[in-house]
């Protein structure tokens, strides 16, 4: 179907090859995210004040400008949702585990494995807290930002 729009539009002469290319797993990528980066998104401008915007143009801000200067900067929220949303699936992504073929089917990352052979159990535990931090600060400094925002402070 994409070939076909592809070729109508005039696009390309001939059909490419979509298979086993880098370009089929961006666009499975960005099929498969992209409703989680829309919905953060949109349930942020829908909780946005319209009046400010009529304010914008009523003193005579272009559409453009009133976008920039009023819409983006409220919608500051939303984007930091998607980005603690797939920031750590992107990363996933794009820095992949190496392959081990012949491993005895141990699926627990590298480091994990790592603290169970060496029975490491203190550097485990403070590894544990960091990566428990390194989730829950974000979370934190968002409820924060919301609040503020809620309460009318910027």
């Amino acid at each position: 179907m994409l070939n076909q729009l592809l070729l109508a539009l005039r696009i390309v002469d001939e059909p490419p090859a979509w298979l086993s290319t880098d370009t089929a797993v961006y666009i499975g990528i960005v099929y498969s995210y992209l409703p989680f980066m829309v919905l953060p998104i949109y349930a942020t401008l829908e909780k946005m004040d319209q009046t400010l915007l009529e304010a914008a143009a009523d003193l005579g801000c272009p559409n453009w400008k009133a976008f920039w200067l009023v819409t983006l900067p409220l919608s500051r929220q939303g984007w930091w949702g998607d980005f603690a949303l797939l920031h750590p699936d992107h990363w996933r992504i794009r820095h992949p585990r190496p392959s081990r073929q012949f491993a005895d089917h141990d699926d627990r990352p590298d480091a994990v494995a790592e603290f169970f052979a060496n029975r490491d159990w203190p550097v485990a535990s403070a590894v544990a807290v960091v990566l428990l931090c390194l989730l829950v600060v974000p979370i934190v400094i968002y409820e924060q930002m919301q609040t503020r925002d809620l309460a009318g402070g910027r």
